[in-house]
């Protein structure tokens, strides 16, 4: 087929209510330069900033007439950048309502709703379901690939709290799915991936009360990474589940390594140093703040800020703690990391995982990695100035760390930290249920029109 004519792209312009922008036009990066600048020498041909349901039916029915690959586009946070192609981006930012019923809990919110929409309509209900740290993270791409945040040993996944969702599938039907209602479908948006099946323009959550809490932050010198990684991680298995921990160690540029636990405990500082008590004994950080908060002010405090570079991620699932031995080896490479010109730099962290993630069974839902007690998470940073050279070293330490940490951990890998060098990712995202996504997939998009590197 040949490539759509600019009279093509004007009659896309004319089927909807939202604005069709090709590369040069105004606006045009804004809605289609992926967060990750790994990718962002990816130019689609053009980008439909869609308004209503209705714009999205028109796209799609627009780009399988035209034979143009589509993909959704929400907060653009794909690690891997699926969220951008060489054909057509449908932009769902400016869907981005959200509504907060106080008395039944349910949050319903449009498929281009960002973190930052979803908090400002939950908090003054007191109330919240399991988030990502990121104000501009799409709740689209959260919640399709399971989506976690410092609540979910209480909460459980996003994927979790999700009840309902409604999806333009490729043939342009508007699909309700629930428990009840195309209920196949709807198993498979929770933790099936984002993009797979069609692009989802709604979900609803159950959200849960809220009440003030704590968080912290504790740095230590490198030379007590190897007894703090070994207490902490015994502090997270012997904690309640009201308690989470990001335990990590990075690097940047030629700089020492600097080993650090942030987190929150839905309850007191007082029971928070309690808690803490056990890695404060064994090595004395050089920096302590933990500190009774809200629990607005404790998201904000938990944001992830970042220089938006260019960076590569590998994740494992961890089952136990890890040996000794394993966090060395972690250890050590962290020190060799090549380096480049991002402030980012690398380094690897455990994410706690455990309490009511793993009270779901692993067919349940879609979200196969239900017996973890961490997420493992490694990941290089460099500057669109690097070399080649930089990129290629970082990348291979990245490759060599994850191969020297496999005897430790399982096969598992985290969807929502797509990894577009992972070999064998349908195991290692879906595991068990990569079978039963694929005979979905076989039935709701049978010509493959949502398809990527990594689709199912």
């Amino acid at each position: 087929m040949r490539p759509p004519a600019e009279t093509d792209w004007q009659r896309l312009d004319r089927m909807v209510a939202g604005r069709v922008r090709r590369p040069g036009e105004p606006g045009f990066r804004g809605a289609s330069t992926p967060f990750n600048k790994r990718f962002a020498a990816t130019t689609p041909a053009g980008v439909v900033s869609v308004a209503n349901v209705e714009d999205v039916r028109r796209a799609i029915e627009w780009a399988r007439d035209s034979g143009v690959a589509a993909v959704a586009r929400s907060g653009g946070h794909s690690y891997a950048g699926h969220s951008v192609n060489t054909g057509l981006v449908i932009d769902l930012s400016a869907m981005n309502t959200v509504s907060a019923n106080g008395s039944t809990g349910l949050v319903t919110t449009a498929g281009g709703a960002r973190m930052a929409d979803v908090y400002a309509a939950i908090q003054p209900h007191e109330m919240a379901f399991a988030l990502g740290n990121s104000a501009t993270v799409g709740i689209g791409g959260l919640v399709l690939g399971g989506g976690c945040g410092a609540t979910s040993r209480v909460f459980g996944l996003t994927a979790d709290a999700l009840v309902a969702t409604t999806v333009v599938t490729a043939d342009g039907r508007l699909l309700h799915c629930d428990a009840n209602e195309n209920a196949d479908l709807f198993w498979a948006c929770r933790g099936g991936g984002g993009g797979n099946f069609g692009i989802n323009v709604s979900f609803t959550f159950q959200a849960r009360p809220v009440a003030d809490c704590s968080t912290y932050v504790l740095v230590w010198d490198r030379a007590d990474a190897p007894k703090v990684f070994s207490a902490l991680q015994e502090v997270v298995r012997r904690g309640p589940d009201e308690f989470a921990a990001r335990i990590g160690v990075a690097k940047v540029g030629g700089s020492e390594a600097v080993v650090s636990a942030v987190g929150q405990h839905l309850g007191p500082a007082s029971e928070l140093r309690e808690i803490l008590d056990p890695v404060l004994a064994v090595a004395q950080p050089v920096h302590t703040r933990i500190a009774d908060r809200t629990f607005w002010q404790a998201k904000d405090d938990l944001l992830h800020e970042t220089a938006e570079d260019a960076f590569a991620v590998r994740t494992n699932i961890v089952t136990e703690p890890l040996p000794d031995e394993a966090v060395a080896t972690m250890l050590s490479f962290v020190d060799s990391l090549p380096g480049s010109g991002s402030p980012d730099g690398g380094g690897a962290a455990l994410f706690s995982w455990g309490g009511a993630i793993n009270r779901v069974g692993r067919t349940d839902t879609a979200f196969a990695h239900r017996d973890a007690m961490f997420l493992l998470s490694m990941d290089t940073s460099w500057a669109e100035t690097d070399e080649p050279a930089v990129v290629a070293a970082n990348l291979r330490w990245l490759s060599e760390l994850g191969d020297a940490l496999s005897p430790y951990v399982s096969d598992g890998a985290f969807q929502n930290f797509m990894d577009p060098d992972l070999a064998d990712w349908r195991t290692a995202y879906y595991g068990v249920n990569y079978p039963r996504l694929r005979k979905i997939k076989d039935r709701v998009d049978p010509d493959g029109f949502f398809t990527f590197a990594q689709s199912i």
